[in-house]
């Protein structure tokens, strides 16, 4: 591997921490695999009417994932962001349940966000907006970000969550949102100190008039910067400025851009990394996971 790359790979490595089942029970919502649970876990999810046998954890009901989740709450099992999120055992299926965002990782469940990058072509070269998060955010506060990413609320398609993000992050106008292409999904599994994260990122790109400047809407970006692609590149090679999975969406912006070579075999790597994940050993992360921001944004860009 050239050294020049080391850096992007520590970032995907970074993003794929997780063994599974490394120790976990498996999370089954009816007779399907939907996540993973740890073992200390399993007296709160038996007093909420859930059976164990062997190494599962089964919740006959689906449907009554929501309220248990907001039971636990309550209970103080985890903090709640007060913000549903649909629940998939299959993202190529519709979801079967949904349960609190804050929930997702404690339940190891899938979890889908969209990511937007924001380019703009001046004389000097390609230029990128990026976002500083508050400092009042939970997660990662104060790290750089993209102009504009997000959860996908429950009952939304990755299309309808790109265009609400973009006018609550940045006042990106709709008209402009329209503009945007989907670009690549990115997966990963991580263990974080809220449990296991699994998420799949949806990912566009939108290239900006030289005259638009966004501009903060609900608190939770403290500024926006447009810097050259080329001092991103170096952000992320040699620094932790980024947000964590912000990282994984930039290496997908210079492979496309040419400022890594992707048909070199570290880039086919690092691109396979994007899309799979660097399995750290154990089982693996076998998850199918559907295209499914794609085409939805197609139609809803003509719908809108």
């Amino acid at each position: 591997m050239s050294r020049s790359l080391e850096g992007f790979f520590r970032h995907i490595a970074a993003c794929n921490t997780a063994v599974l089942p490394g120790g976990r029970l498996e999370f089954r919502l009816g007779a399907t695999p939907a996540g993973w649970v740890q073992p200390a876990l399993l007296p709160v999810l038996l007093e909420h009417g859930m059976t164990h046998a062997g190494n599962t954890v089964t919740l006959a009901d689906p449907a009554r994932l929501e309220p248990i989740g907001e039971a636990m709450a309550q209970a103080g099992v985890y903090r709640s962001h007060h913000e549903l999120f649909d629940v998939w055992t299959d993202m190529a299926q519709p979801p079967v349940a949904r349960i609190d965002r804050g929930a997702l990782p404690l339940f190891g469940l899938m979890a889908a966000g969209v990511h937007l990058n924001g380019l703009v072509r001046l004389p000097h070269g390609l230029h990128l907006w990026i976002a500083r998060r508050a400092m009042t955010k939970r997660l990662d506060p104060g790290k750089l970000d993209h102009l504009v990413a997000g959860g996908i609320p429950a009952g939304h398609t990755a299309a309808e969550a790109l265009f609400k993000e973009a006018a609550e992050e940045a006042s990106l106008p709709a008209e402009l949102v329209r503009r945007a292409r989907p670009t690549a999904d990115i997966r990963y599994a991580l263990d974080r100190p809220e449990g296991l994260r699994r998420d799949v990122l949806h990912c566009f790109e939108l290239e900006l008039p030289p005259d638009f400047t966004p501009t903060p809407a609900d608190g939770e970006v403290e500024e926006f910067r447009l810097i050259p692609i080329e001092e991103a590149y170096a952000l992320v090679r040699d620094t932790d400025a980024f947000k964590f999975n912000v990282n994984l969406v930039l290496i997908d912006l210079f492979l496309r851009t040419g400022l890594i070579d992707a048909a070199s075999p570290e880039g086919q790597r690092l691109r396979q990394g994007l899309a799979n994940g660097f399995e750290p050993g154990g089982v693996g992360q076998g998850d199918r996971v559907a295209r499914m921001g794609h085409a939805v944004f197609e139609q809803h860009g003509q719908q809108g």
